[in-house]
């Protein structure tokens, strides 16, 4: 208990100080014989004053000063064991539907409307400490990027991947993409939310409003100028040229304000052009719904420090009930410095705090000094400076601070130290450290135990749709990496083919040679000719046998580089992989007939 014992809130001990000098100068005034003895004479006024009242208020003094330290002490929280407490999240989901049809190519916004939506969304998810969030992306269909999570940080990643280009079907669908995310909220069971569009414009209005529902408002954030811009096709393998009409006509795509702010209005959302500060998201996202300040357990628990400060609190009752004697009271002139003190100790506990919340809004520096370090380590202890610590995107040193061994595999985990952030995912033996555990090996290249262990989660929770889409990305990287080593292997077997033709060749013309060195010296010209053209000719095959083996084997380096090369983009290529899974859901649905004729309709 001893080496645990911790204050949670310690910068109230620092409220003790002015709290005894206070109740020290009260004493001090009250004990003075208002001013008696300047006109009285000393031996004369010990005769008239009651000595008693003296002693008595001596007491009192004594007593207020350690009703001063034991509360202080109480409210600072001391805390030597920990309780499991259930954890509890906002009840507040977000589902980010991205534009990616070619008009975000348009570059009337620098550097690019597309560029420009992934800061934004990125705004936005750094404004979220809270709830859910999930993102979907559409172009001529659409497409589910991440279900709705708490993860931020997953979205985050796989944003900057995202991009016209890896989309299958041109065109602009929000239709389909806001069925899409109606189909994440009911997955996770919720029954309200919010739906946010970023987008450069949006040519049906029915599209979108058809999908109106008070309990789910639609806001939009408008990308793009009102005078427009041309849509250059460099990411398409393009260079230098621009969309074009059928007519020949460049295609020049505006921001229409009226019809965005229409469509948002008829959503029960909001409207806001994109601007540089988080202004048009704060307003973008002000739409209440009924019960949003509610919380949801979720299935978590995490070990908490059990505050004892209530049993300090008890001491105080005897001083409480003291009050109530006749004379005890404090009198008016006693409550000025009573106040003075209670304002110090508010400003003891409001600065840190505003320390706290300007740091966890927008940090000025997250620049570490031993100086600082030391500060926080007066206020915080070191699961909370470890909490700070990832919270300004310094996960080494959270892995160093985090008493809590899931907190501090995480760290490990976000640092990129992989394998001793598995190590200690060990540690966990619940669902969620089963997940984490998986998620580590799939870092490490260890692709089927990854998935072995998301299919342990996916048998205790089948709903669980990160395990779900992990496990079919590394299902999907593991069949393309099995057929290149299956091109790999029979490229080499072709090699070992060729070796052992030329080396029987080789032993033909050795036995050729032979033979001709025992032929008789008096074989006629005739022979010898025909011998010379029959060794010529079998030079001419053995050198263009050579030279196709150096051809083949000139080919399988070039296969083997760009196997390698590709090897080594795979972890760092999420936009590959999300291509790879759009075509592949839009070849499902092409075979269930789910698209209609879209004829007619503009590609962009």
């Amino acid at each position: 208990m001893l080496e645990d014992f911790h204050f949670l809130r310690p910068e109230w001990l620092l409220a003790i100080v002015p709290g005894v000098l206070l109740i020290w100068y009260w004493l001090q005034r009250t004990q003075s014989d208002s001013g008696w003895q300047q006109a009285v004479d000393a031996q004369l006024l010990s005769a008239l004053m009651d000595e008693t009242h003296k002693t008595s208020h001596r007491w009192l003094g004594r007593l207020l000063m350690a009703g001063v330290v034991l509360g202080c002490a109480a409210i600072a929280g001391p805390a030597w064991e920990k309780l499991p407490q259930n954890v509890e999240q906002r009840n507040d989901a977000l589902v980010i539907v991205m534009d990616l049809s070619l008009s975000m190519l348009a570059q009337d916004v620098q550097p690019s409307r597309v560029e420009r939506a992934r800061q934004k969304i990125t705004d936005v998810l750094r404004l979220r400490d809270e709830g859910l969030t999930g993102l979907v992306a559409y172009a001529g269909d659409a497409h589910s990027v991440v279900p709705l999570t708490d993860d931020v940080g997953t979205i985050e990643n796989l944003l900057a991947a995202l991009g016209p280009e890896m989309m299958p079907v041109p065109g602009s669908n929000p239709d389909h993409a806001l069925e899409i995310a109606h189909e994440l909220f009911t997955n996770s069971g919720l029954l309200q939310g919010r739906i946010l569009i970023v987008t450069d414009g949006i040519d049906s209005i029915n599209s979108v409003t058809r999908h109106r529902n008070q309990a789910f408002p639609i806001s939009i954030i408008g990308i793009g100028t009102t005078q427009g811009g041309t849509i250059p096709l460099d990411k398409l393998r393009q260079p230098g040229k621009v969309l074009l009409t059928q007519e020949g006509n460049q295609v020049v795509a505006l921001l229409d304000h009226q019809r965005l702010d229409e469509v948002a209005s008829l959503s029960y959302g909001r409207y806001e052009p994109a601007v540089l500060s988080d202004a048009d998201i704060l307003s973008a996202l002000d739409t209440r719904l009924p019960g949003e300040d509610e919380t949801l357990e979720v299935e978590r628990e995490f070990d908490t420090w059990f505050d004892q400060g209530h049993w300090l609190a008890v001491l105080l009752v005897p001083l409480a009930l003291l009050s109530f004697r006749k004379g005890v009271v404090l009198t008016p002139a006693a409550l000025a410095p009573v106040a003075v003190y209670l304002a110090c100790a508010i400003a003891v506990t409001i600065v840190p705090g505003q320390a706290t919340a300007a740091a966890g809004a927008a940090p000025a520096s997250t620049v570490s000094t031993p100086l600082s370090d030391w500060w926080d380590s007066l206020w915080m202890n070191d699961d909370q400076r470890g909490h700070a610590a990832m919270r300004y995107g310094q996960p080494e040193k959270a892995a160093t601070l985090f008493d809590d061994t899931q907190w501090r595999a995480a760290a490990r985990y976000r640092s990129g130290d992989y394998p001793t952030a598995h190590q200690e995912f060990l540690l966990d033996e619940s669902v969620t450290g089963t997940y984490n555990q998986g998620n580590a090996l799939a870092r490490l290249g260890e692709y089927e135990q990854a998935i072995q262990h998301y299919e342990r989660v996916l048998s205790s929770q089948p709903e669980h749709e990160d395990a779900t889409f992990n496990k079919e990305l590394l299902e999907r990287l593991l069949e393309e990496q099995q057929q290149a080593e299956q091109e790999q292997n029979e490229d080499q077997q072709s090699q070992a083919n060729n070796d052992e033709n030329e080396e029987q060749q080789d032993q033909q013309n050795q036995q050729q040679e032979q033979s001709d060195q025992q032929q008789d010296s008096d074989q006629s010209e005739e022979r010898e000719q025909e011998s010379e053209e029959q060794a010529e000719q079998q030079q001419e095959e053995g050198e263009q046998q050579q030279a196709q083996v150096e051809e083949d084997q000139a080919e399988r380096d070039e296969k083997q580089e760009a196997l390698e090369q590709w090897l080594r983009r795979v972890p760092d290529d999420p936009g590959g992989l999300l291509k790879r899974k759009f075509t592949h859901e839009t070849k499902q649905r092409l075979r269930r007939g789910d698209y209609e004729n879209r004829q007619g309709e503009k590609i962009w």
